[in-house]
């Protein structure tokens, strides 16, 4: 029987990176997207070469749409190569990039690149990738809890995340007969690099999110992976078009 294989976008560091791990662990296969960092890329695939599987990284920058047939050839040949198949899986849209501004500061070019990167890119290259994806396949976009509740500094960030979740129902919705899956996993705020590594490194910060978590701590990227994993499982399988976060409790 032939093992699964995801896509996950931004696979190098942080949640894509522990969640690629996770995976490996289930016995999934990967192909992961990266966007300058090639060498932490190739430090991911031989993690996963370590656990027995296979992966292979390619590059990407979600937020240019315009090279998505270039990426969706590669990873058509990739998949015949490494695999000797025509199909992936899962679709794991997790790359992202982090921005701080009040609403009354935020620039047109700042929103245009979040639009780009969490928006019109999942948006896009989810539609170019769907004629290589398995009957029965598995779309998981990754959210956030600000998309819930409200910080200030987060308007332009957490608005695209917003249409994620609109735009996952009607995934669910429209690719249903195809036994395809749409689901939202929203992270809190966890330690990692994002956003300059802020909930890691920032004390104040840190304090501030332990305090308004229901478990009294920041999510770590172990948290985040963990329920990646479980979401794609087979016993997931029946749930579509469900936003599931992930953040300890905070604010609620």
């Amino acid at each position: 029987m032939n093992c699964k294989i995801a896509i996950v976008t931004g696979g190098s560091r942080g949640l894509g990176k522990n969640a690629i791990e996770k995976l490996a662990k289930n016995n999934v296969d990967i192909i992961l997207t990266y966007h300058s960092q090639a060498d932490a890329a190739q430090a991911v695939v031989q993690s996963v070469e370590a656990q027995g599987g296979k992966a292979v990284a390619l590059q990407l920058d979600t937020g240019a749409s315009g090279s998505f047939d270039t990426f969706v050839a590669q990873v058509k040949t990739q998949l015949q190569q490494v695999w000797q198949r025509d199909t992936f899986d899962f679709l794991v849209n997790n790359a992202g990039v982090g921005l701080h501004e009040s609403f009354a500061d935020t620039t047109e070019e700042q929103f245009d690149l979040m639009m780009n990167v969490h928006l019109k890119g999942p948006f896009f290259l989810t539609q170019k990738l769907l004629p290589l994806m398995a009957d029965g396949g598995r779309i998981l976009n990754v959210s956030s809890g600000l998309a819930r509740f409200a910080l200030p500094g987060s308007s332009a960030y957490a608005i695209m995340k917003g249409a994620i979740e609109v735009l996952t129902r009607y995934q669910a919705k429209e690719l249903g007969a195809r036994g395809i899956t749409a689901n939202v996993l929203a992270p809190g705020a966890i330690e990692t690099d994002f956003s300059g590594g802020m909930v890691r490194d920032n004390p104040e910060v840190n304090k501030i999110v332990s305090g308004n978590t229901a478990l009294g701590r920041a999510g770590l990227p172990d948290d985040i992976g963990g329920m990646v994993a479980m979401m794609l499982s087979d016993e997931a399988g029946w749930m579509t078009a469900q936003r599931v976060e992930a953040s300890g409790g905070m604010f609620i």
